[in-house]
């Protein structure tokens, strides 16, 4: 919304799928216009400008090159933003932020000439960037009061969100330790109009999202809602331990254990010798260039599998984001390939556990978790996975690419391949080339039938080309769902 209210605006390819432009909204008239009409790429909207005459927003040219402009409404006029000349020669990512008070400037979050994301200022009369934080850990959310007197951010750090305050009356910068101390992951916030109060949506490995509200000068956190988890003791849940361990080529990868307690071990009706050894599910997230975080994870499905004797392993293998764009660079262009070498020696670490059942192994994911899980039992056949839930998940890089959404379609090349040019490398790392390989287990697919990301024929492939082996195989289309399901 537009600082009177008046407007509206947001991101379509209505008009055209190849491209995301950006529309304004008039809610008395209700008119819609749109501002980059003449454009063609990826445009997403920041804020408004206090006169409600402007508003930042960013252009994805790369998966890594963003380019920031001022859309002037009453003229229809893109005005491009270039903080550095130095962006010509290097990729950088720009996320625009709000508006000073005055309207002199914007806060932007950025990797430029950085590792991670720094917060900075963008001073338009001058077009200078002026840094106010630049730690060794991605800078995530930024809000700003009202009265333009304070401003906070999150901070990624291990996964675990952090809360900084500026005082910009004094310059003052402060960590509110309270936030750290919960560890849990912030999914928004919100600086009440007087900028004493933080509002805030926080979820912990043992609790959904909920609602809190962190007084700023005494850093009392209090929490206003209780999300539904069914009445369940928070003693019956397990917080995740961080774990490290080095991949093929001694790259540190981070993982989230989840191991199940004394209670937990103990409430098998199994009592055969393995009763007192834990079966365990490698959980692999989607993106690929996402992240796994300490969050109440697929609805509480991690505390069921622990409540159930069964530890989860989830490990951010290279690609994953928070940990710096070098190491998420390393998986463009390679799909299905040095970062199942990092899942496989995830499992390696499992295996090598002594409370760990070697003869009870499952892996699980959606989306590129679940192109990963096929990847693991068609191309990995030899750790004789006993099960495997792949939900939404390409079976074919050479089909996928040709079916993503248009406007997604300009960053295949650079993320997974050419489907003309590399068709031979994409099917070299696709599992529905390997189905061979495959050994007995159970195997769960998951689909919807409405899928724009991954389409339903990636999940249909890979279930006929597996109709006359021995596998255990449930197949279940949702009518009804896209990109995932409920």
């Amino acid at each position: 919304f537009s600082n009177d209210g008046k407007n509206i605006t947001y991101s379509s390819n209505e008009s055209n799928p190849l491209n995301m432009l950006v529309y304004v909204h008039n809610i008395d008239s209700n008119q819609t216009s749109c501002v980059t009409a003449d454009k063609s790429g990826w445009y997403i909207p920041g804020y408004w400008s206090p006169d409600n005459k402007r508003i930042n927003c960013y252009q994805l040219v790369t998966l890594t090159d963003y380019r920031v402009w001022l859309l002037d409404i009453d003229n229809n006029e893109m005005i491009k933003v270039t903080p550095y000349e130095e962006e010509k020669e290097d990729k950088i990512r720009y996320i625009v932020g709000p508006w000073s008070p005055d309207g002199k400037g914007f806060y932007v979050v950025t990797d430029l000439k950085r590792e991670y994301t720094g917060l900075s200022f963008y001073d338009i009369s001058n077009s200078k960037l002026e840094w106010i934080s630049t730690p060794d850990h991605d800078i995530e959310s930024v809000v700003l009061s009202n009265n333009g007197k304070v401003l906070a951010w999150t901070q990624n750090v291990d996964g675990y969100s952090n809360i900084y305050v500026k005082n910009l009356q004094n310059g003052e910068i402060q960590e509110l330790s309270e936030i750290s101390k919960r560890k849990g992951v912030i999914g928004d916030l919100k600086i009440s109009p007087d900028g004493k109060r933080i509002g805030l949506l926080m979820s912990t490995p043992i609790s959904p999202f909920n609602i809190y509200v962190l007084d700023i000068e005494t850093e009392r956190l209090e929490r206003l809602t209780d999300a539904l988890i069914g009445n369940i003791p928070e003693d019956k849940m397990v917080q995740p331990e961080l774990i490290k361990y080095n991949s093929f080529d001694g790259l540190e990868i981070q993982a989230l254990l989840y191991r199940p307690n004394n209670n937990h071990a103990n409430n098998s009706d199994n009592n055969n010798s393995n009763n007192k050894k834990l079966g365990a599910v490698l959980s692999i997230h989607g993106g690929p260039t996402a992240q796994e975080r300490p969050t109440y994870a697929y609805a509480g499905f991690y505390q069921y599998l622990a409540n159930n004797s069964l530890a989860v392993l989830a490990p951010n293998f290279r690609g994953s984001t928070g940990y710096g764009k070098s190491f998420e660079k390393k998986i463009y262009h390679d799909w299905g390939g040095n970062e199942l070498k990092d899942l496989e020696y995830a499992t390696k670490w499992l295996l090598s556990q002594d409370w760990i059942d070697v003869n009870r192994l499952a892996v699980f994911g959606a989306s590129f978790g679940g192109f990963a899980t096929l990847s693991c039992i068609t191309r990995l056949p030899h750790y004789d996975w006993k099960a495997a839930v792949d939900i939404v998940g390409p079976s074919n890089l050479v089909t996928f690419v040709k079916t993503v959404p248009e406007h997604w379609k300009r960053f295949m090349g650079e993320l997974v391949g050419d489907a003309e040019k590399e068709e031979d490398f994409l099917k070299e790392r696709s599992p529905i080339t390997y189905v061979d390989n495959m050994k007995l287990l159970s195997l769960l697919i998951i689909q919807g039938a409405n899928d724009p990301r991954v389409v339903k024929k990636e999940s249909d492939q890979i279930v006929e080309g597996l109709r006359n082996k021995s596998i255990d195989i449930e197949y279940i289309v949702f009518e009804d769902e896209g990109h995932g399901f409920t």
